[in-house]
């Protein structure tokens, strides 16, 4: 009686933990990759939030890093996660505060 009752439970336990018996679905994204980055904000995939900066939204609303984000949905390693507009307008601000240069090649401060 208890080989017949393991032999059972193994079954169940067996059929139950095969992913390959369940489909897997397949996600769609929430608009299309060419519509997803415009030059004011990048749009999720997951849930179609427009957004400037993606990166802390994917980690606080859909629990993903970035490379998850990118291998979730195929996209290539340089896919941004930031809109252009505010990447430029950040990189200007950095440039403007002096960063991005060694001590060097710093340039020298304006007379104002």
């Amino acid at each position: 009686e208890i080989p017949s009752l393991i032999k059972s439970v193994y079954s169940t336990l067996a059929a139950t933990d095969n992913p390959a018996s369940a489909p897997a679905e397949q996600q769609q994204p929430a608009v299309s990759l060419k519509r997803s980055v415009t030059p004011g904000h990048i749009v999720c995939l997951e849930c179609g939030d427009h957004q400037k900066m993606l990166k802390r939204h994917l980690l606080t609303g859909h629990g993903l890093t970035a490379d998850e984000y990118r291998t979730k949905w195929s996209l290539p390693r340089d896919y941004p996660l930031v809109a252009p507009e505010y990447a430029a307008r950040r990189s200007e601000l950095a440039k403007a505060a002096g960063l991005g240069f060694t001590r060097k090649n710093r340039r020298p401060k304006s007379a104002t």
